[in-house]
């Protein structure tokens, strides 16, 4: 089953569906695919918060108990190592900046290298992936609810 992202506005549309082609050519490891879908990701505008809260969704579903350090560094080690054969770009401090950014633990200004929104968007699908095969459970009920959250924020603010 498909999903269609009609209901949503011009720009959030976009991220859905380059989400959703990222991620599928992720987890078919399918690099030609990837290349385009991550780059329709990086320029669409605040994916980074629509990433971010996919993330921390299959995150808390992962962990219903919540995550230690021994936690993050086992779903970083294999992130990076079940991509690192089809990915050579895998990058282990970007996919660490996604975690804690998902955590709430993430502060830019102590970076000395914050990744900009296109490193975030070529690595997050790769995690994102990565997780969803951990949960078993399908993208677009993760994807949806971090929309929903990104709408009830802004609804607030």
């Amino acid at each position: 089953m498909t999903t269609t992202w009609r209901h949503l506005p011009a720009p959030a549309r976009e991220i859905a569906e380059a989400t959703t082609e990222a991620v599928g050519a992720a987890q078919a490891r399918d690099a030609g695919a990837y290349e385009p879908a991550v780059e329709r990701l990086a320029a669409a505008d605040r994916a980074g918060l629509v990433l971010g809260g996919v993330v921390r969704l299959l995150l808390e579903e992962s962990h219903p108990d919540g995550l230690d350090g021994d936690d993050v560094r086992q779903v970083l080690e294999r992130c990076v190592r079940s991509n690192a054969a089809w990915r050579p770009d895998v990058d282990p401090h970007v996919l660490l900046v996604l975690l804690a950014s998902a955590l709430g633990v993430y502060d830019p200004g102590d970076d000395d290298a914050p990744p900009n929104p296109a490193a975030i968007a070529r690595q997050a699908p790769l995690l994102i992936a990565d997780l969803l095969a951990a949960t078993g459970r399908p993208l677009a009920e993760h994807l949806s609810a971090a929309f929903a959250e990104v709408a009830r924020t802004e609804l607030h603010d």
